[in-house]
């Protein structure tokens, strides 16, 4: 048994695409997506850390690369469907502890299984880096969808993809990097030149916000 399969299957995560099925400007694979996502996560665990935090390093960047690995399995689901239930998001999350599992005991060496056991499983916590790690992750959902919005994609999941994702990055708790999103970056957001009135969409969350 050797690390061949876990290799190979990192080529799988550039063929699968998310929000599967809507009509897109742009498409974005799972393994482009764990890369933005490390870099929204690094920018963010910066800020904190320049006012005070003490971040993981180690453990971020082992979050974010591999937060989505499991896809790999089930590919990607849409966020309103995931969310559709607790117990739907409670089984899926389930199946793909148990198909980790699976995959680290029959293709990867077992003197580094117990070290990818603990990669590889979820990295959404209560921790710094597990909140850093689920603000980009919201992160890169805002920007997909807001490229498409900006382009004039009149799918309304967009709509949806954006203002939900946008409600969620203001309720993170993580007070100085929600207040830099919202001060800094939604302001050259809603400045932005786009087909669809993004500053609309913003302020209608922001509003509501308030």
């Amino acid at each position: 048994m050797g690390i061949h399969k876990f290799f190979t299957s990192l080529n799988d995560l550039e063929r699968i695409f998310r929000a599967p099925g809507r009509f897109k400007f742009e498409e974005h694979n799972v393994a482009a997506h764990s890369w933005k996502v490390s870099q929204y996560a690094m920018f963010f665990a910066t800020l904190e850390e320049m006012n005070g935090a003490t971040v993981n390093w180690k453990s971020l960047y082992e979050k974010t690369i591999n937060h989505d690995f499991a896809e790999v399995f089930i590919g990607d689901i849409k966020t309103p469907v995931k969310h559709a239930s607790v117990e739907l998001k409670q089984m899926l999350a389930h199946v793909e502890e148990k198909m980790m599992e699976k995959f680290i005991r029959e293709e990867i060496p077992p003197d580094f299984q117990d070290v990818f056991m603990d990669r590889m499983k979820e990295g959404k916590d209560e921790t710094l880096e597990g909140r850093l790690l689920e603000f980009a992750d919201k992160l890169d959902q805002f920007y997909e969808s807001f490229a498409e919005l900006k382009r004039g994609n009149t799918d309304k999941e967009f709509v949806i993809m954006y203002q939900q994702a946008l409600k969620k990055l203001l309720k993170m708790p993580l007070e100085k990097s929600v207040r830099y999103f919202r001060n800094e970056i939604l302001n050259d957001v809603i400045h932005e030149e786009t087909q669809i009135n993004i500053a609309a969409l913003t302020n209608e969350v922001l509003s509501k916000d308030e």
